[in-house]
Parts: structure tokens; C-alpha cells; sequence
């Protein structure tokens, strides 16, 4: 799920500027607007004065309650007392450190084999254009904008079947390599994750390879096994970056293909938005969601280590409330392996686009896209 998913994306010349490092020192490194208090761990000092966390003691730990802070994804972890006061730790993964937290998750996975998943990429540049609807729009845009484009970051959270996270660290915030400078974006997107504590210097001198990750994630044990549950929250798009990363390849020309594809890697999912859309009285993004079930953000809101720990509380609070049989079993055949907007479950017809949005040529155009293509 992207973090911005409930605004438009465009390439513009009128988009705001934007200044990672400016908007990272701006302010300390205390807790910010989660509602739940935190303290910050910095990541290893680096040479020089220029690094946006350089304020702050290698080795030590900066703590605080709330204002107004940026929570920069550049230090090594926040941690934070979650609902029932049990301290919650997200932890930022590198490339000096992806290996080892890697070995940490398979360590982890056979006692949580649920894992909320949410991602952050740079918004959508590109749509499909043709004389007229067709069944697979939806994907195709996707296609286009995936092969175009390079994921920022992956939140993952660890839970086992009862919907308690694993103790001490739960979730894993991982920061892939992106450049401002080469690879391409939405104008609003990139302002909008600066403004959330996104460190693009960072990702830019240490972000994790894509490759090298791909290569991890394929012995983790969290892939190609059904005993692992992915959740995730309208997430096309973000499956679509994961089977990128694990193919190395572009994404399948067809839908169908795209399907078998992600079962045979991912082959149990939960998409929570899919879920609402059997039910009646639920609407709109994730954190509406939460807030009519009750569930409290823990963490810096628009990362998507946070958003994972908020969609794993969503999913347990929703399929309790609503899909749990007689004597308190969720029926999870009710809703897996089914994407929102996607395949060819009823959602697809909700998505239908307005035959005035399409243009009349064959090709891919840079445009202005509404952000409901690829969540909400």
C-alpha cells in the first residue's frame, strides 16, 4: 500500500520542492504523532557532518514524547510502548545490515507465520491507453508502472495465528536503494514520504539492492511455502514490486499469468480491502478502517513499517468481528487469495474507469492518474 494512495499523482512542474536532509533536521529525533510515546536508536555514525542523524550520538538512543518531530528512517530503530504497554520495536534494515536481520525473520517465522505487509513506492507515472475498456486495465496500468518504476521501502510485520506480534521486534522496515537524481517518480509522492521521515540521502548511499534482497527473500521461508499468511491492504501494486523483486524480471503481459505467478510464490493472501467488500458499512483507506475497529497506530504514520503493524491489527480485529464462525474460527477460505480491483472476483466491475479517461492511441503515456488505480 502505497502512502498515497488516497491522492493523485502527476508529474508537475508545480509540485512543491522538496529537501530530504532540510526536512529531516528540521527537528529532533523524538517520538512524533503516533499517540504512543517512543525512543530512537541511530544507526552507526558516518564520517563528516552532513548526515541527517549526525545530531545524535553513535550508539546512543534519543527518546520523547510526541510534537512535532520527523521520524527519520535513517536511525537504526524506534521503539515504542504499544496498546498494552508492551514495548514494540521497528527496526530499519540496510545493506550493512540485511543480511543479518534476514537470519533474524527465519529465526522467527515458523512461530509467526502471519506477516502484514505494506510497501512505499513512487506513486504512478504512467497509464494504459486505449480506445476502450478492457477487462484488464487495471493490471495493465500496474504492468506499466512497476516495470517503469523501483520500490522505496517494505514494511513487514510478524504475528502468529492468535494475532500477537512476536515479542521485542515484530516488524522490519526494509530501505532499498533510490536515487533523486536517476531513477524516476511522482513529483507529490517523493514530498509527501520527505515530509514522513524518508531519508532519500540514505537510500541513495545505502539503500539494499534490490537484487541482493531478492536472493534473501527466495531462502527466508516466506515465500513458496502456503503455511505462511501474507495480510496486506489493497495491494496490487505491492505484490507486483515483490515479484519483481523475486523474478528479477518485468512483470507477466497477461493478468492471468500474473496470477499464477504470485500464487505459486505467495500462495496465501489476505487483502483486507477485499474483505470489506463483502461486507456492508466499511469504506474507505486503512487508517479509517482502524480507527472505526479500534486498532492504534504504533509508529511514524506514511512508513511502511508502521502501516504493516496497523494492517496485521486490522486484519485480526476485522476477521474476528466479521468472518469468525460459532465458536470463534476464522474462515479464512471466505476471502483468500483474492486482490481487490484485480482477477476476476466482483471488485473488478467496481473499478471500472470512465470511458473519458481514455486517450485514443495505442501506447503509454505519461499522465495524471487518480490514485484510486492503485488503492485507497
Amino acid at each position: 500500500m502505497s502512502l498515497t494512495k488516497n491522492s493523485s499523482t502527476s508529474l508537475t512542474t508545480d509540485s512543491p520542492p522538496f529537501n530530504p536532509r532540510g526536512m529531516v533536521m528540521a527537528s529532533s529525533a523524538g517520538g512524533g504523532g503516533s499517540g504512543v510515546s517512543g525512543s530512537y536508536s541511530p544507526a552507526p555514525s558516518r564520517s563528516g557532518n552532513n548526515s541527517p542523524i549526525s545530531h545524535l550520538s553513535a550508539g546512543g538512543e534519543s527518546s520523547g514524547n510526541g510534537g512535532n518531530a520527523v521520524e527519520s528512517n535513517a536511525v537504526y530503530k524506534y521503539t515504542f510502548n504499544g496498546p498494552n504497554d508492551e514495548q514494540i520495536e521497528i527496526r530499519n534494515v540496510w545493506s550493512e545490515n540485511v543480511e543479518d536481520e534476514m537470519a533474524n525473520i527465519r529465526s522467527l517465522i515458523e512461530t509467526h507465520p502471519y506477516v502484514a505487509m505494506d510497501t512505499e513506492f513512487p506513486g504512478v507515472v504512467a497509464r494504459p491507453v486505449s480506445e476502450s475498456y478492457s477487462p484488464d486495465y487495471h493490471y495493465k496500468s500496474l504492468k506499466c508502472n512497476v516495470d517503469l518504476l523501483k520500490i522505496i521501502q517494505l514494511g513487514l510485520s510478524f504475528s502468529d495465528e492468535n494475532g500477537d506480534f512476536a515479542k521485542g521486534c515484530p516488524c522490519w522496515q526494509f530501505n532499498f536503494t533510490f536515487s533523486l537524481s536517476d531513477d524516476m517518480f511522482a513529483q507529490d509522492s517523493i514530498d509527501l514520504l520527505v515530509k514522513s521521515g524518508i531519508s532519500f540521502e540514505d537510500h541513495a548511499t545505502r539503500g539494499i539492492d534490490p537484487l541482493r534482497f531478492g536472493e534473501l527473500l527466495m531462502v527466508s521461508g516466506l515465500v513458496l511455502d502456503d503455511r505462511v499468511k501474507w495480510v496486506s491492504f489493497h495491494s496490487g501494486y505491492d505484490y507486483g514490486y515483490l515479484l519483481k523483486i523475486l523474478t528479477t524480471l518485468e512483470l507477466p503481459d497477461d493478468e492471468k499469468t500474473f496470477f499464477e505467478t504470485l500464487r505459486l510464490y505467495f500462495p496465501s493472501i489476505f487483502d483486507i480491502k477485499y474483505m470489506t467488500s463483502l461486507l456492508d458499512g466499511h469504506f474507505g483507506g486503512l487508517q479509517r478502517l482502524a480507527d472505526d475497529l479500534g486498532c492504534v497506530r504504533i509508529g511514524p504514520e506514511h512508513q511502511a513499517g508502521s502501516d504493516s503493524l496497523l494492517t496485521m491489527q486490522t486484519y485480526f480485529a476485522l476477521a474476528r468481528s466479521k468472518f469468525a464462525d460459532a465458536n470463534g474460527v476464522i474462515e479464512e477460505s471466505k476471502y483468500k487469495n483474492e486482490l481487490y480491483g484485480y482477477g476476476s472476483n466482483h471488485t473488478v466491475y467496481k473499478n471500472r474507469p470512465h470511458s473519458s479517461s481514455f486517450a485514443p492511441v495505442n501506447s503509454v503515456t505519461l499522465s495524471s492518474v487518480n490514485g484510486s488505480d492503485y488503492g485507497s
